[in-house]
């Protein structure tokens, strides 16, 4: 386990099936799974025909979102527990799944990367068939058309980006299919082509996404803008990540909150700060529209049913300064001194049933990628410039100007405080080529006795998916 300073840190061709399954999500409600009826292809074959069957998959596609495998519970963690910044309090919990990607020791059978490799599998294959089918069904405006097709091309854009940084090459596919067979030894496809698809299907976004949206949770021009400089960043694109990030800014859509503890405040859910969420809500549809977010993530006994899982460190949270307002809007204590995330809030009915939105994208995450990404280029300056907008939002005293070598770490730093529980530090540390380093020097500063090497960067296939088709091998 990951305890601070004195404990141990410790079938793309299966899952295209799913993408027959047909589920409601009415983006207003929440409602994601109201009907559950598997369709057979020749059903689905002849279910999006008109615009009103066309939005009710769309929501489906979104909704793919909301499953356990992605971010109803396992992807967050995915970017956060084999970081420095959270730990697994009971690696034993849950056969596991969390404790094994905590102390690098996660096997084939995991099912958390399974549950993981499939959902997204099932959103890319549902938003394949949209994107096959949406321009031969009649719109009642081209606009909305055009929308619609941006927003599947943001959401396959994510679900590829995930996956390739999860896990190296995989399976790219980018055309429906009603038969998984299709799709039997290809094998697994070189991430530069993954990226590339990438790239391609979020300079399309961008070009078909609106600026504003009346619904809550869709997907606009400026996330597609977001994710795009993400990945360029991720490429080591500085000059291609900073125009993509600097018209997120230019076009004046979204800003700091003023007070941190207001940006993850449940009556203010989807404020300007917030650039993409997947939603949940609790006491909706029987209880069923909420998170278990708050519940698994929570330490044990503090909650009924409490797992104890990504847990902020002992270390990280030492990390805020006393004045630093994050320390108690963004990390809480437990009575006997566990942190724990206070993004997550509690529900007011269920433990199960959370609430709370989880942040894909938010405003403060561009302006420090901004900073970096000019840090980057040689302009040190400009980089503090964004780098203290989020800074000093915390109430702390600006940072003076520093060498290239001391910004990147500054922008490191305030990578951490101010995305915590996010999932962003474990692709942070990749993307730098950082990971190896820090963390062995973070294993060896807390006595815990694990290194790690190049082949614990990446996570290991899903077994069944090897078992299912053996043209797909797994990382060395």
């Amino acid at each position: 386990m990951k305890y601070s300073n004195n404990h141990m840190k410790r079938s793309i061709h299966k899952s295209l099936c799913y993408g027959g399954l047909f589920c409601l999500f009415l983006l207003g409600a929440c409602t994601k799974q109201l009907d559950q009826q598997p369709l057979t292809s020749k059903s689905l074959s002849n279910f999006l025909k008109t615009e009103a069957e066309a939005e009710e998959y769309i929501n489906a596609v979104y909704g793919t979102l909301q499953l356990n495998g992605l971010y109803g519970q396992y992807l967050p963690p995915m970017g956060e527990i084999q970081s420095d910044n959270t730990y697994d309090e009971v690696p034993a919990n849950d056969s596991g799944v969390y404790g094994q990607l905590d102390q690098f020791t996660t096997i084939a059978s995991n099912g958390m990367i399974s549950d993981m490799w499939k959902a997204s599998y099932q959103g890319i294959q549902r938003a394949n068939t949209v994107l096959n089918r949406i321009d031969g069904i009649t719109y009642s405006t081209a606009t909305t058309k055009q929308t619609r097709k941006g927003e599947m091309h943001f959401i396959r854009a994510l679900l590829y980006f995930n996956l390739v940084r999860i896990f190296g090459d995989v399976p790219l596919v980018t055309k429906e299919t009603t038969d998984p067979n299709d799709f039997f030894g290809q094998g697994r496809t070189n991430k530069d082509l993954v990226y590339t698809q990438i790239i391609a299907d979020l300079n399309s976004a961008i070009q078909e996404l609106p600026e504003t949206t009346n619904t809550q949770g869709k997907v606009i021009k400026t996330a597609g803008q977001s994710l795009l400089g993400k990945v360029y960043l991720t490429l080591g694109k500085f000059s291609e990540s900073k125009a993509a990030l600097a018209a997120v800014v230019a076009s004046g859509k979204h800003n700091l909150l003023t007070e941190p503890a207001d940006i993850f405040s449940l009556s203010n859910k989807n404020n300007n700060e917030i650039i993409f969420a997947v939603q949940f809500a609790s006491g909706i549809n029987g209880n069923t529209e909420g998170s278990p977010a708050y519940q698994q993530f929570s330490p044990s006994g503090s909650v009924s049913g409490a797992k104890g899982h990504n847990l902020p460190t002992k270390s990280f949270y030492q990390l805020y300064a006393n004045a630093d307002k994050r320390k108690t809007a963004y990390v809480g204590l437990t009575n006997a001194g566990v942190p724990y995330c206070n993004k997550l809030k509690a529900s007011n009915t269920t433990p199960t049933d959370g609430g709370s939105n989880i942040v894909v994208l938010r405003y403060a995450d561009v302006l420090l990628m901004l900073a970096e990404t000019e840090n980057e280029l040689g302009n040190p300056e400009t980089a503090r410039t964004y780098l203290n907008l989020v800074h000093t939002r915390a109430g702390l005293t600006a940072l003076p100007l520093q060498s290239q070598n001391d910004t990147r770490a500054s922008i490191a730093l305030e990578r951490r405080l101010e995305l915590i529980g996010e999932g962003h530090r474990w692709f942070d540390l990749l993307r730098t080529g950082a990971a190896i380093s820090v963390m062995n020097t973070w294993f060896s500063d807390q006595g815990i006795n694990i290194r790690i090497a190049q082949r614990d960067l990446l996570l290991p296939i899903p077994q069944d998916q090897i078992d299912t088709d053996p043209s797909i091998k797994q990382n060395p």
